[in-house]
């Protein structure tokens, strides 16, 4: 099944290209993995598929339909660097965190049912916070504190995930435990957009891989079929390196 299909897809910031005839297409199960230096478009094809930034150029078709018309919002879940400047101080517990997602669909006054409390207990018992559901958000860990909007973009069982370097700011023991989350996700068919300043691991979790040189230009590849040239490339810092 076709998840997403990107065509031609070009994007500039006033004078700067962005992204230049960026395509691929995307099947259900898959993990991409995009790999770029700073400024080289990673975000912000995040930010298109998702609608936060429009195009003007190419095309891009979403579960069969044309991004524009698309409407089934809860088919998309998204994870940001949340974890690295979330505010300690904000009250609301695991539970009013999570459930939040599901106002869309139920409406702000939206009563939980059985149904709800059981769909909570899931995504939480996915991510590794069991019995969590009336912690202070702002009192966990930066890893538990990404693990809990990883729940929260599950609550509305989103056959698509984008993730944008979601293991940002968290400690090495997170880190392995957020990718074991992840790659757990994917096995169990949802369909992966990730960004990750750990090329080597990203690397290691794909099966497809996006990789974005300093223009722009979008090179996808099956991690099968990936050479010598472009894994040399890759980890010698020509392409998908971080810059700070």
């Amino acid at each position: 099944m076709e998840i997403l299909k990107v065509e031609n897809l070009s994007f500039d910031y006033s004078d700067t290209s962005v992204l230049r005839d960026v395509s691929f297409t995307l099947h259900k199960g898959d993990f991409l993995g995009i790999i770029g230096a700073n400024g080289a478009g990673k975000s912000t094809l995040i930010k298109i598929i998702l609608k936060i930034l429009p195009y003007s150029k190419g095309k891009i078709t979403l579960f069969g339909e044309d991004l524009s018309r698309f409407r089934d919002n809860h088919k998309i879940g998204y994870v940001s660097q949340k974890a690295s400047s979330f505010n300690s101080d904000f009250p609301a517990t695991v539970k009013e965190v999570v459930m939040a997602n599901l106002y869309s669909r139920k409406g702000f006054w939206g009563w939980y049912g059985s149904e709800d409390k059981k769909k909570l207990d899931d995504v939480l018992g996915k991510v590794g916070l069991s019995g969590y559901e009336n912690r202070r958000v702002g009192k966990l860990s930066g890893g538990q504190q990404q693990r809990v909007f990883i729940a929260r973009a599950l609550i509305s069982d989103p056959e698509l995930l984008l993730m944008d370097e979601p293991t940002v700011g968290v400690d090495a023991q997170s880190v392995k435990q957020i990718m074991d989350i992840i790659t757990s996700l994917n096995k169990q068919g949802i369909t992966i957009i990730m960004t990750n300043h750990d090329t080597p691991e990203l690397v290691r979790v794909s099966d497809k891989l996006l990789i974005f040189c300093e223009h722009g230009n979008g090179e996808f590849v099956s991690r099968a079929n990936l050479t010598m040239s472009q894994i040399n490339d890759i980890f010698a810092g020509k392409r998908g390196h971080h810059h700070s």
